[in-house]
């Protein structure tokens, strides 16, 4: 069942979006190759946050242990943040929420550590370019497979798979909220229909070999399966009558 902001709630969730723009973009402009570990970016990133009365929406989310979800290389995604040094020609993903004034917004990049290879760069570019694909189709009559469907046939037009078992969801009051399956693959015209004022992150989360992963001991952290590299971008969205607007940025 869709869950409809009015816009006073949706300027909300913009100014938590903010925050979560801002702080990613001043966490990765920290990174530096064989300096730098996932834990000082999480604790980093939390600090930023409350910085600017925002709470992080994932710390003690079902239980999960920090701030922030850091991928490296072969995480796909939820990455504990670990005391490891990141080198060169790594790729780390910083996966984040903030909540503030009762509204949650979501935002994940991937980033290059230092200069990284060709398919690398290949696939941070096809996977960003996915998101954008996807949210042009976020619009007011359009469906949740409209925008998996743009997603997936970007993605394996380039060779690249996409992960099945994970998804994009809604957001609002609750971090994950209706319409609980945003995917990132289907067909056209299938899945919920988007209707104004609905609020979602679309999140593609991109591998280099095959679709499949798998999940470590620890519960949280989800690799690929051939331990290929992989990619991870999210916007909140806003389903407006005049398009999309995303909601995770500085502007």
């Amino acid at each position: 069942m869709a869950i409809i902001k009015k816009a006073s709630e949706i300027t909300k969730m913009k100014e938590s979006g903010r925050i979560v723009a801002r702080t990613l973009r001043l966490v990765s402009e920290t990174i530096v190759p064989g300096k730098t570990t996932p834990k000082q970016l999480d604790e980093l990133a939390e600090r930023l946050i409350r910085e600017e009365g925002g709470v992080p929406s994932f710390l003690n989310y079902r239980g999960y242990p920090n701030a922030t979800c850091i991928a490296v290389n072969n995480v796909v995604v939820h990455g504990i943040p670990t005391e490891d040094v990141l080198h060169e020609g790594d790729i780390i993903t910083l996966d984040f929420g903030v909540y503030k004034d009762g509204w949650h917004a979501d935002s994940a990049w991937t980033y290059p550590v230092g200069t990284i290879s060709q398919i690398a760069q290949k696939l941070l570019n096809v996977t960003r370019e996915s998101l954008f694909q996807g949210i042009a189709k976020a619009r007011p009559g359009n469906t949740t497979g409209d925008i998996g469907h743009a997603v997936q046939k970007y993605v394996e037009s380039h060779g690249f798979g996409v992960v099945r078992e994970l998804v994009g969801h809604g957001i609002g009051e609750r971090l994950h909220d209706e319409p609980s399956n945003v995917p990132n693959f289907g067909k056209p015209g299938k899945g919920d229909r988007l209707r104004e004022g609905m609020c979602i992150c679309i999140e593609p989360m991109i591998n280099e070999g095959t679709h499949k992963v798998k999940t470590l001991e620890d519960g949280w952290t989800v690799v690929t399966a051939d331990d290929k590299l992989a990619a991870h971008f999210e916007h909140t969205i806003a389903i407006l009558k005049s398009g999309p607007e995303i909601l995770t940025t500085e502007g």
